[in-house]
């Protein structure tokens, strides 16, 4: 027969053994948080996407709002914009039959690429203005629809 001493330690070594087993995650408690997340990601992720295309699109517009403020400058000092083989690259480089430039009018001495990392496409004259500043979106290609629409300087969309 097990003394009181014995009794009560045999009764904390098997609380001791019950809480080690309680301590940890079932499986099911594991599978239901991570449904939950994959939930929450599939809500949210599409939304998240959207905005990230969005802002592209509106940083496109908002560069090509300085390359238009920027010729403009470049055409009150030279007298003309730049041609279409002289493109952008006129506005932080003098071309050799350039006169009275006072560049260069980007700052950072080089033009930026557009939000997808391409050139900007620069035609003078444009169709219905002196010059056109285009960015393809985010195909790259011309035409589009959404992200992947034209951004056109001069066009709102």
């Amino acid at each position: 027969m097990d003394t009181p001493a014995q009794t009560l330690e045999r009764s904390r070594s098997l609380r001791q053994k019950r809480r080690r087993r309680q301590a940890g995650y079932t499986l099911v408690e594991l599978l239901v948080v991570i449904t939950i997340i994959g939930l929450i990601v599939a809500l949210v992720g599409p939304r998240v996407l959207g905005y990230l295309g969005d802002s592209k699109v509106k940083t496109a517009r908002i560069q090509i709002q300085g390359f238009t403020s920027a010729l403009d400058l470049y055409f009150l000092d030279t007298g003309r914009y730049p041609s279409s083989s002289e493109g952008l690259t006129a506005l932080v480089q003098r071309g050799p039959t350039v006169s009275s430039w006072n560049g260069p009018y980007l700052k950072g001495g080089s033009v930026p690429a557009d939000p997808w990392g391409r050139p900007y496409a620069y035609r003078a004259p444009g169709g219905s203005a002196p010059y056109e500043i285009i960015s393809r979106g985010s195909d790259g290609q011309e035409g589009g629809t959404g992200d992947a629409a034209d951004i056109v300087s001069g066009t709102r969309g």
